[in-house]
């Protein structure tokens, strides 16, 4: 892929609940350039997509991540007869109410009998459990790093197998945004989404990049524009997508500039390439609810079709890697 044979790859991926489907399809096409990263970084569902491929051998990552999103097989037949933002609505309707199989369900009157969550995850410790490899997420060759934040402190927290064993409830606690999902106690500790500091969390890795050169492929799932809509569904979904995609902004910003005056970093050789879930016309409002097959299959074809497009253009030359400094690509 590049001239630069020591060059390393970090994945960071971004939280955004069903959306992380796009994850898969990132994967995937990293799998298919024969590209593999020693270092994942994972917010919210991040941390779940991550746990999966760190947490397998390589032959078996897509169909663990397969397991877990269960996309829709190719379909040739003709559904335009229902519009597919109706479609997607119902799907985000039926999941509140509902649950979603494998991952959450509904705890019933809340409000009335105290419950700290509208949704119980005690199906996804159950299958983290079966589709990760605790043995290999702690001491395989890919370095796994889930963040989340201390419910009664607000102070950050970091998981990483490089300092800790890490488990799958580390792994729920990076997705227990409340008040939907419940905290997960570890140690005394209540923990909460790590999205709700860095939803691209991008901290680990640049603060600490390595003395090689460095390249991370930062997977963003909400955008910050957008095209103009004006309906009430679509400045939900906006308001949305700003409140963490906005941080995503602040954030690369902030790293930008330590790096320009930070002499501890400044001979560092760091591409940051930022990839963000974009074309999103097709999602409705509560699409982060929308674990649908025909839906997990369009997140995960995009991502692989835009990872795809960004490996090319590595190959073409077209990244910096081994200038110092940090170069968003």
């Amino acid at each position: 892929m590049t001239d630069h044979p020591d060059c390393r790859v970090a994945l960071i991926l971004g939280g955004g609940n069903a959306l992380g489907a796009y994850h898969a399809g990132v994967h995937q096409a990293l799998e298919d350039a024969g590209v593999s990263p020693d270092w994942i970084v994972g917010a919210s569902v991040g941390a779940i997509s991550g746990a999966i491929i760190a947490g397998n051998a390589p032959a078996q990552r897509t169909a663990r991540l397969t397991d877990f999103w269960r996309p829709a097989p190719e379909d040739t037949r003709d559904w335009s007869a229902i519009p597919d933002d109706w479609r997607r609505s119902g799907e985000v309707l039926g999941t509140m109410l509902g649950g979603r199989s494998g991952m959450f369900h509904g705890v019933g009157t809340t409000l009335l009998d105290g419950k700290p969550a509208l949704y119980d995850t005690a199906p996804l410790a159950r299958t983290l459990a079966a589709l990760i490899d605790v043995d290999r997420l702690n001491g395989g060759p890919i370095r796994y790093t889930a963040t989340a934040v201390e419910l009664d402190t607000g102070a950050d927290a970091i998981f990483d197998t490089a300092e800790r064993w890490v488990t799958p409830d580390h792994v729920r606690a990076s997705g227990s945004l409340p008040p939907g999902f419940p905290p997960v106690t570890i140690d005394a500790t209540r923990y909460v989404d790590g999205g709700l500091s860095a939803n691209l969390p991008l901290d680990p890795v640049l603060s600490a990049p390595g003395d090689a050169p460095r390249l991370c492929i930062a997977v963003d799932l909400l955008p910050l524009a957008a095209p103009r809509r004006d309906t009430l569904s679509a400045m939900v979904e906006r308001m949305q997508d700003l409140t963490f995609a906005i941080q995503s902004r602040r954030s690369i910003a902030a790293w930008q500039a330590r790096y320009a005056h930070d002499p501890a970093l400044a001979d560092r050789s760091v591409t940051l390439a930022h990839l963000a879930y974009a074309d999103q016309d097709a999602e409705v409002a509560g699409k982060a609810m929308d674990f649908s097959p025909r839906s997990v299959r369009a997140r995960w074809d995009a991502g692989r079709r835009d990872a795809a497009a960004l490996l090319a253009r590595w190959r073409a030359g077209g990244f910096p890697i081994g200038r110092a400094g940090l170069h968003l690509v």
